[in-house]
This record gives structure tokens, C-alpha cells and sequence, in this order.
């Protein structure tokens, strides 16, 4: 009995924050009317809830919300994006308490097999979005092309310094799928197609938080200051940390950053002339797709073991056109409660 109480009380909350704009007529309730029949409940675990990458995974889960009358969506990630034991911890707890399906954004390649192999075994199906994991025991995989990605931003960077100079990779941090392939896309492509571009710089991790980018940047710039030319960020925090490195350092423009993903900071950091180039991803598109997908197969359809999402290129240049701005700045109040 203990045991159950605890389950609920950790539940509970997890049902009122899930944060999503209902639609007029809809009170969320599974079971308001009485009679009415159990909807669909889905579990959407990112690796963490504070960028503002997952606050567009969220919204994307709540545009599928409204969309399907019979779903209702659970929202809850690690604070951190580096919390691979509370990851873990939640998809436990979500298994125990019998969530329909789940939607998993896994902080871990490996870590995260176990608790995924689990929830399959007990016909919970998982759809893995962003982020692969080393198993084929799963749904789906929703996501970019991270790897392509990071030959955008090998091509973006060599373009902007002729082909030659010296750059730095700072990578996030191990154990990240998503962020390793863009990080094997820059290095491959830099490495067969500009063989006049050095990288100087490529062993080093920003870790999860833009405060630690921040620190590692500076540490970076301190040792390489007079030799780098351009800088490669896999990810949104490392992108926001790296480029106040260099505003602090007084080397706006000085050292070209392309960077992935978007984020007010990093949008703000473009507009000051700070970062020259982002690999964005439609994470909007794949969260809904993620419940769309889990969705359809607990109506026993069949899913598609790979669906690509995209990635773009936004510039100083093309910032402002509609389809950048779509991706880069979303529109997020339409789905989620402020």
C-alpha cells in the first residue's frame, strides 16, 4: 500500500504539469464524463526540460494532443540532460505504473537499452526521438540526420573562411548519439573535403549546461586564442556558452562559430554578429511525430522503423525569411500554457 501511494503521489504531478494547451471543451480528464472511454496516456521523456530545444519537443507533443482526441500526453524529463539515473528512473516508474506508450529522447546510447528493452517486453511501445540508442528493440526512430548535419557545419564553416584556418571543435558531452553523429559529420567532412582546414582542438567536452560551455570556452580560447580562426558547437548550450566566450573576450567576428540548434541566446548571439551559422532541427515536427507514431501503433498500425525530420541552415542572411523563423523562433504559446 505504501508502495502504491508513493507511485501516485509521483504521478500526480507529472499529470498537472504536463502543460499543454487543451482544446475549448476539453478537460484532460480521461474519465471526466464517466462513460467516456480511457484515453491513450503517453509518456514524451526528454533529456532534460530547461533548453529551449525540449520546450518545442513539448510543444510538438501537445500539437499531437490536440490533434488526437484519444490521446493524452505525460510530460516529464531530467532536469539536467546529463541525469542519466532520474532518465532511467522515470522510464522505471512509467513501466510500473502502465503508461500506453512512450516517447524517449534517451541522454544515454547504452544506458537507456535496459529500461527500453523492459518497456517493449511489457508490449509498451517506445519511439525514440533525437537521440538513437544501441538497440533495434524499438518502435521508432524520429529524428535528424544528425551526421548530415554536421557536414552542413564542416561546409558552412569552411565556406565562410575560404577553405583554410585552424578551428575547434568543442564537443558535448560523452554517450550522446545525436551530438557524436554531428560530431563525426564535421570531422569527416572537414577531413576529406578541406584538407587546408586544421582542426586544432577536438578533445574536449562542454558538458550539459551552458555555464560549463561557457568555462570550457574560455579555457579554450585562453590556450588557442591567437591560432583559431573558426569554432564548431554540436549542440544549444555549447553554441550559447561558446559564443559568450568569445563576446568576453572581445572577439566578436573574429572567430566564425557555426553552431546547432537555436535558443533566445543563441538567436540574440546571431543578431549581434557572434555566431555566423546554425544547423537547425524541426523538433516541433518530432515530437508530434513521436506520439503521432506510438499513437498509431497502439491503434495497430504499422510504424516506420525511420522517419527524418530535416535540418537547415540558418545565416545572418536568411534569418529573418519565414521558414527560418519557423524553425529558429516557433511560435510555442499556440500549444503550450505560459
Amino acid at each position: 500500500m505504501i508502495r502504491q501511494l508513493g507511485l501516485l503521489a509521483w504521478l500526480i504531478p507529472v499529470l498537472i504539469l504536463s502543460g499543454c494547451n487543451r482544446p475549448a471543451g476539453d478537460p484532460g480528464n480521461p474519465n471526466a464524463s464517466g462513460d467516456a472511454p480511457a484515453k491513450l496516456r503517453i509518456a514524451v521523456v526528454p533529456k532534460g526540460t530547461s533548453h529551449a530545444f525540449w520546450k518545442s519537443i513539448h510543444a510538438g507533443a501537445c500539437k499531437a494532443e490536440q490533434e488526437f482526441p484519444d490521446v493524452q500526453i505525460i510530460w516529464k524529463g531530467p532536469a539536467q540532460e546529463d541525469d542519466r539515473t532520474e532518465q532511467i528512473n522515470i522510464i522505471d516508474n512509467f513501466i510500473t505504473t502502465r503508461v500506453d506508450g512512450i516517447v524517449l529522447a534517451p541522454l544515454d546510447r547504452t544506458a537507456l537499452v535496459k529500461p527500453v528493452d523492459n518497456a517493449m517486453a511489457r508490449k509498451i511501445p517506445v519511439a525514440i526521438i533525437d537521440s538513437g540508442i544501441d538497440s533495434t528493440n524499438i518502435t521508432s526512430y524520429i529524428s535528424t540526420d544528425n551526421y548530415n548535419g554536421g557536414r552542413l557545419g564542416a561546409r558552412h564553416l569552411a565556406k565562410l573562411l575560404g577553405g583554410k584556418g585552424n578551428v575547434i571543435l568543442l564537443r558535448y558531452q560523452i554517450g550522446s548519439e545525436s551530438t557524436e553523429q554531428r560530431e563525426k559529420g564535421f570531422m569527416e567532412t572537414l577531413a576529406s573535403e578541406f584538407p587546408e582546414m586544421k582542426v586544432i582542438s577536438d578533445n574536449q567536452y562542454a558538458g550539459a549546461t551552458q555555464p560549463s560551455a561557457l568555462a570550457k570556452a574560455e579555457n579554450l580560447i585562453t590556450r588557442f586564442k591567437d591560432e583559431v580562426q573558426g569554432w564548431f558547437c554540436p549542440c544549444e548550450p555549447v553554441t550559447a556558452g561558446t559564443a559568450q566566450a568569445v563576446k568576453n573576450a572581445g572577439l566578436a567576428g573574429k572567430i566564425k562559430i557555426v553552431g546547432f540548434d537555436s535558443g533566445p541566446d543563441v538567436m540574440t548571439a546571431m543578431r549581434e554578429g557572434l555566431v555566423h551559422g546554425l544547423v537547425v532541427q524541426d523538433p516541433i515536427n518530432m515530437g508530434y511525430l513521436g506520439v503521432k507514431t506510438v499513437r498509431s501503433v497502439l491503434r495497430g498500425e504499422k510504424a516506420e522503423a525511420r522517419v527524418p525530420t530535416g535540418e537547415y541552415l540558418v545565416t545572418p542572411d536568411n534569418i529573418d525569411e519565414p521558414r527560418s523563423k519557423e524553425l529558429h523562433s516557433p511560435d510555442l504559446a499556440k500549444w503550450l500554457k505560459e
